[in-house]
């Protein structure tokens, strides 16, 4: 199985992966970033690994054994971390959004360009999946997620498409209804059912409601001189991560009033980087060309 990492290289170099030190790969995918860390640690540190789909954990546990036994996939969504680890740690990585097998493989549903019943669950224990989404959920709730997690300027025509021509079996079907709810023009620019299948799958796999308070907790597990490394897909997660890392490296609020800052309202955090897949990394690997990497270290 072939899947290239995003920002591989930059990943390593920022997490600051050395011998004896602990890692938490929150969304292990199928090992990509988490075999270059255990590689790294040279069985002398340990890496913690997070993931809830089963084929990528069998598969990561099969690629991970080859290199070290020093390391632990757990079966759970990284909003569960602090349930599983109570031990300070030296970095802490999200690779966020669907990893490339799941979108390749298609009796999974997460393509537009394959034929498969609706599913989209990253979990497959997810009593939700995309085809409860999309034939059970109320015009204007569709309306509503299309718009917030798809930014879909044309989410009332596609929703209402959507009611008229349920039931609605698989993602070709879906696609197609959606391409025919919008302007030819619209067409043009990429696939018109991108943004939409974007906001279903968000929806289905909870995957904003988690994403800040997760982050504030990988935060908490840091030693000091820790770093955080997050690679986000789309501008919602961005933000999301953004403004909790400029809230953690700013310093407290009420401290614009003091002359000297005191230690306990000074920012907890230090921005390190903020990186987008170099010309060779996008000619390399094109599911790269909206992936973003923002790293910062922990001072207090």
């Amino acid at each position: 199985m072939k899947h290239k990492s995003v920002l591989l290289n930059e990943v390593i170099e920022y997490l600051n992966v050395s011998e004896g030190k602990i890692y938490i790969d929150a969304t292990v995918g199928y090992a990509g970033h988490s075999g270059e860390v255990l590689r790294k640690l040279n069985k002398k540190g340990f890496l913690f690994a997070f993931d809830q789909d089963d084929e990528a954990i069998k598969f990561s546990n099969e690629k991970l054994s080859k290199i070290g036994s020093n390391f632990k996939i757990i079966k759970s969504n990284f909003v569960n971390m602090k349930n599983y680890i109570d031990k300070p740690v030296d970095g802490v990585l999200f690779d966020l959004g669907v990893s490339s097998p799941q979108l390749d493989e298609e009796e999974r549903g997460f393509s537009f360009h394959k034929n498969s019943r609706l599913d989209m669950r990253m979990d497959k224990d997810n009593p939700l999946d995309a085809y409860k989404v999309v034939n059970e959920y109320s015009y204007e709730k569709l309306v509503d997620i299309l718009f917030r997690f798809g930014e879909e300027k044309f989410a009332k025509s596609i929703a209402k498409s959507i009611v008229a021509n349920r039931p609605i079996e698989t993602t070709l079907e879906l696609a197609e209804i959606i391409k025919n709810s919008v302007p030819i023009s619209y067409r043009n620019k990429s696939h018109p059912a991108r943004k939409s299948f974007q906001a279903i799958r968000i929806e289905v796999n909870h995957e904003l409601d988690i994403l800040e308070s997760s982050i504030r907790d990988a935060f908490d597990l840091l030693k000091v001189g820790g770093r955080l490394c997050v690679i986000t897909f789309h501008s919602l997660e961005d933000k999301i991560v953004a403004h909790v890392f400029n809230e953690l490296c700013s310093d407290d609020e009420r401290s614009k009033k003091m002359p000297i800052v005191p230690e306990e309202l000074k920012a907890r955090a230090k921005k390190i980087a903020k990186i987008t897949p170099s010309k060779e990394e996008l000619e390399d690997n094109l599911r790269s060309r909206s992936s973003k990497l923002r790293v910062i270290e922990r001072v207090k």
